[in-house]
């Protein structure tokens, strides 16, 4: 017996990356220097001289940008900074932009 089945080609989707947001840290004039470096050390994993030379841009132009991340993963570091920073009573800042 033999089947007519007609087997019709898959179609190739195009998988597109994930968007990408750029995690931004604003300069206010209250949190310290070295609490703002420890939080992009802890937050960030920078070593000392990479969070020096971003505190000190940020403390300069306003803001810098800490990294670049899916969503969840800009949205969980944004949240750790403003934890840390209420923990701390500082009103250090951070959000996020689509790159």
């Amino acid at each position: 017996m033999a089947d007519n089945t007609i087997v019709e080609p898959k179609t190739k989707q195009k998988l597109e990356h994930p968007k990408q947001y750029k995690v931004l840290l604003h300069n206010d004039d209250y949190t310290p220097m070295e609490f703002v470096v420890l939080v992009l050390a802890v937050v960030f994993q920078m070593d000392e001289t990479q969070a020096i030379q971003l505190m000190l841009h940020v403390h300069n132009y306003g803001v810098g940008v800490c990294g670049i991340y899916s969503y969840e993963v800009a949205e969980s570091k944004i949240h750790k900074v403003h934890e840390l920073a209420e923990e701390n009573n500082y009103p250090l800042l951070c959000s996020m932009e689509e790159e």
